[in-house]
């Protein structure tokens, strides 16, 4: 299917409402899983964080994306994405952005593509998919507070996002819109050969065209496992420069101090922070 068939989406933001990444789909991405080394020529972009831009510049950014394709210009483009998605506004926006692009866009889903990263992967000429992988697609998923009328408003303000994923999903996989809404409200996780056997995607990735840093082993790499410890910290409240100690100090050092000189007890008690934000979920 040609992305020119595509949807446009409607991307707009209101004050108050933050977009984050569910819970079940952080935790159930691994950042190791990475494309295998493809062609020297070839042009790429990797969307392996999550989706959208914090305060610190950490995340995959519509602007980030803009940049990439102004440089790649008309050539034609291979998106890589594993992401937990998160910021279903900047979602949008990135997907637009590849829709647009005058060049053909291949998509590639090597490990996860949920939430925000899934209307992204819609958007290429060809989606392919690895057989391990996933895609989890959901109603808008924001946090936000207010009174009463407040988020009764919040409310009546997703519906409108909610319907453009239902059209975007729709019209790349031609389920019918009520069967695709449903899928929405109750989130639906969807497996590599069903996605492409339900029309989500348009063929599954050969093993070759995939890797994992962590190899065999059932567990994450220590990077890996930083970089989602980093998300819980950040999400905890956790500052730039604290999360960053709190991973030096955890790599070793001096009986009382963190390398970057953390005091022992701060970066203990940093973790134990991050570890009851772990424990909720």
């Amino acid at each position: 299917m040609s992305k020119r068939d595509l949807p446009a989406a409607v991307v707009s933001t209101r004050p108050g409402i933050k977009s984050d990444i569910a819970d079940v789909a952080l935790k159930r991405w691994n950042p190791d899983i990475r494309a295998a080394e493809g062609a020297a020529d070839q042009a790429t972009i990797s969307i392996l964080e999550p989706i959208g831009e914090d305060i610190w510049g950490d995340g995959v950014s519509a602007r980030r994306i803009a940049a990439a394709l102004r440089y790649i210009g008309e050539r034609d483009v291979v998106v890589t994405i594993n992401s937990p998605g998160g910021n279903f506004f900047e979602g949008l926006a990135i997907y637009n952005l590849l829709v647009e692009h005058p060049g053909a866009v291949s998509i590639k889903i090597v490990g996860l593509a949920a939430s925000a990263a899934s209307v992204i992967a819609m958007a290429g000429d060809d989606i392919q998919i690895a057989r391990s992988a996933f895609l989890m697609i959901h109603n808008t998923w924001v946090a936000a507070a207010g009174d009463r009328h407040a988020l009764r408003g919040v409310a009546d303000w997703l519906e409108p996002f909610d319907q453009a994923a239902v059209d975007v999903y729709h019209a790349r996989s031609g389920v019918d819109t009520k069967t695709i809404a449903a899928m929405l409200d109750k989130e639906t996780w969807i497996a590599g050969t069903d996605a492409v056997d339900q029309g989500f995607a348009d063929r599954l990735l050969g093993d070759a065209d995939v890797a994992n840093a962590a190899g065999t082993s059932l567990y994450q790499t220590a990077q890996a496992a930083q970089q989602k410890l980093d998300i819980y910290l950040a999400r905890g409240g956790a500052t730039r420069s604290e999360r960053r100690k709190l991973c030096a100090a955890m790599k070793g050092g001096k009986p009382d101090a963190a390398p970057t000189g953390m005091p022992r007890a701060a970066a203990t008690e940093l973790a134990r922070k991050a570890l009851e934000t772990l424990n909720t979920l």
